[in-house]
């Protein structure tokens, strides 16, 4: 079956409205079972240097006791793969016998000493038997074929020594990482990392070597949904059912990381795919597990949800390609405008100007201005409250409906919002704009109906426990009945933490994005403050490639490829170029983490060398071999060279 025929048939999951996790075989690593029955497995990687061995073992021990079940150790080369015995030792002399797993990427020699080391090899198509240089080749079927012989020779050497020794194997494509060989062919897309993983795979079912798991990461979270979804789509059209690793790959730190993370692994788990998570952050490797763990217990435990109507037909959404719904252009909502955030101060007793502080406007009294930040929101709910404060030109409010007849109808940039009951109301309300709430199943008994207005925004919510897949499928229903209008997606995850609650907004609201259904987010809570809802809302949307607001990080975890600090440097970097909006820079720790890894970043910033870092204008190489100590003043240099620099100004 081609490419083509599996994008046809729109099938990667058990279920679009059922939460259902897809089974797998199992496949053991050690003592370890992953995918089949066994609940989604932890692990991060380490980040010393691997010939550090009390170094690393000291290192994997925190990872352990945080929760990781499965410890990653780069091998660059014979002597680090040699050196995995030792490290294997000590952590069992002290106790642990956690599997560890040999990262490899240029050099086979190591991959075949490490599999007789430890228990799982990691490998990635991209760069273990190609090269990369950028070119585009063309090939004859024989000509590339006989690439696919040589491949077959290089590989079959370690599958067979998997084979023999029990050692399981990770088939690990990299978005970034490409051969030029598959960018020829399939061109930088899901389908072409699909090929790259499947050409290894069916080469280790031809051995009748099965303990395989499949990676599709990239940094960029739209990608990374669709090469896994067109993977999970392709082993079932070849009866293939191998567990998946999940990861959004250079994901970047802090509250970016995660929310970025959340987006695209947490849009494939609330699809029931997935097996084990790395959530990759450029901070020490024993915060990810926690992150992790958190995203995994989402769907872990959860309990069958209320009944979704079922989808009559085909999915109306093609899963293996970013197209955002046509809707109508209402004011700023919908239509080619980038999707809009709604702050929510229904709850309050009263909103003052100071409380627009944290979503992104500061009034001066001494000037009598407002000061409006990138990440303004556009509208804010005001329900029954009476703001006394004339509102930010930027800014729309929304009020319930009595309120805003009894004291906002004459006034600009307040807009009424309505009930179901209350849309009979619509043709005599004068508001060229009109919010109208409501449920998933709402939306779902009455979609053909809103196909009479022209000013609606729907505000959608739902209780149901699995909220993506209920707003997905109410959407759903206004696309088969051709109802154009823009809509909102509101949640309110509940919870005092406020690092789930980043993680749960964005992976209930990330795949609505990712899938372009909607046209805006409301987030809300009782419990968190208001900057970091306000936050977490722009960093959805900048997750997901739909709104940018800010600088874009494309950083690395750092490993024991590293050849600089890389929170060190990611934090200077960072201090002075934050003020970027929309740039995206890619600081890379080695060159197998580099220009193909950073493939859309704007600028790279790449270790080649102890104390040495070379600088990229997207994939091409501006200054080599710059010394560590003024490779961020000339990265400055270049942005201002290639005229996307602008001057910090205080806010």
């Amino acid at each position: 079956m081609t490419y083509s025929e599996i994008t046809q048939l729109r099938e990667y999951c058990n279920s679009i409205t059922a939460y259902s996790r897809w089974e797998t075989r199992e496949v053991m690593v050690g003592s370890i079972g992953f995918g089949g029955k066994n609940p989604i497995r932890i692990q991060s990687m380490t980040t010393t240097d691997t010939m550090d061995t009390l170094g690393t073992v000291e290192q994997s021990i925190r990872m352990i006791e945080a929760g990781c079940e499965l410890i990653r150790i780069t091998a660059p080369s014979k002597n680090e793969a040699e050196n995995l015995k030792n490290i294997k030792d000590e952590l069992v002399k002290r106790g642990y016998n956690t599997p560890l797993v040999a990262d490899i990427h240029f050099t086979p020699n190591a991959a075949e000493i490490a599999a007789k080391i430890v228990e799982k090899v990691r490998i990635n198509p991209g760069n273990y038997a190609d090269k990369k240089k950028f070119e585009v080749i063309e090939y004859t079927g024989d000509a590339y074929q006989e690439e696919l012989d040589r491949i077959r020779e290089r590989f079959t050497p370690l599958v067979l020594i998997c084979k023999e020794h029990g050692t399981a194997m990770r088939i690990g494509t990299n978005h970034g990482s490409l051969s030029d060989r598959i960018l020829s062919r399939y061109g930088d897309t899901p389908e072409g990392m699909v090929e790259s993983a499947m050409e290894f795979l069916r080469i280790c079912r031809d051995l009748d070597y099965h303990e395989i798991l499949l990676s599709m990461k990239a940094s960029n979270t739209l990608v990374m949904v669709q090469a896994y979804r067109l993977l999970v789509a392709t082993m079932k059209a070849e009866g293939m059912n191998y567990p998946l690793h999940l990861g959004v790959t250079e994901a970047g730190e802090a509250e970016d990381g995660r929310i970025k993370s959340a987006v695209g692994i947490g849009t494939l788990l609330e699809d029931g795919l997935g097996d084990t998570i790395r959530v990759s952050l450029t901070e020490d490797p024993e915060f990810e597990a926690p992150v992790a763990e958190k995203l995994a217990e989402r769907v872990r435990n959860r309990v069958a949800n209320p009944q979704i109507a079922p989808l009559e037909g085909q999915n109306p959404v093609n899963p293996f390609a970013h197209h955002r719904r046509e809707t109508r252009e209402i004011m700023n909502i919908g239509g080619k405008k980038v999707p809009v955030v709604i702050a929510d101060f229904s709850a309050k007793e009263q909103l003052t100007a100071a409380n627009l502080f944290g979503v992104g406007y500061n009034y001066s009294v001494p000037l009598d201005k407002w000061n409006i930040a990138d990440q303004a929101c556009d509208y804010v709910m005001i329900g029954k409250l009476i703001p006394d404060f004339e509102i930010p030109g930027t800014l729309g409010f929304i009020a319930d409906l009595e309120n805003w007849k009894t004291n906002f109808s004459a006034a600009e940039r307040v807009y009424p919002m309505i009930d179901l009951h209350q849309l009979d109301q619509v043709d005599v309300i004068g508001s060229p704009l009109v919010f109208l709430r409501l449920s998933d199943t709402e939306l779902i008994a009455h979609a053909a109906k809103l196909k009479a207005f022209d000013r609606l925004v729907i505000l959608l919510h739902t209780e149901n426990t699995h909220a993506m897949a209920a707003m997905r499928r109410s959407v759903f229903e206004l696309m088969a009945f051709e109802v154009n209008l823009p809509v909102v997606a509101h949640t309110k995850p509940s919870t005092g933490d406020g690092e789930q609650f980043m993680l749960d907004a964005a992976a209930e609201l990330g795949a609505l994005f990712v899938d372009g259904l909607i046209d805006g987010i409301q987030l809300s809570s009782d419990e968190i403050p208001i900057k970091i809802v306000n936050q977490t809302a722009f960093g959805i949307l900048q997750a997901a490639r739909t709104r940018i607001s800010k600088t874009e990080y494309i950083s690395c975890p750092s490993c024991g490829r590293t050849l600089f600090d890389l929170q060190e440097t990611t934090a200077k970097i960072r201090s002075r170029t934050d003020h970027l909006k929309g740039i995206k820079i890619g600081i890379m720790g080695c060159i197998v983490n580099g220009p193909g890894e950073m493939a859309d970043a704007d600028y790279g910033y790449v270790g080649v060398g102890v104390g040495k870092i070379t600088l990229y204008k997207e994939k091409e190489v501006v200054k080599k071999n710059i010394p560590a100590e003024q490779a961020v003043d000339e990265l400055i240099e270049l942005i201002k060279a290639n005229g996307d620099w602008v001057e910090k100004t205080d806010v």
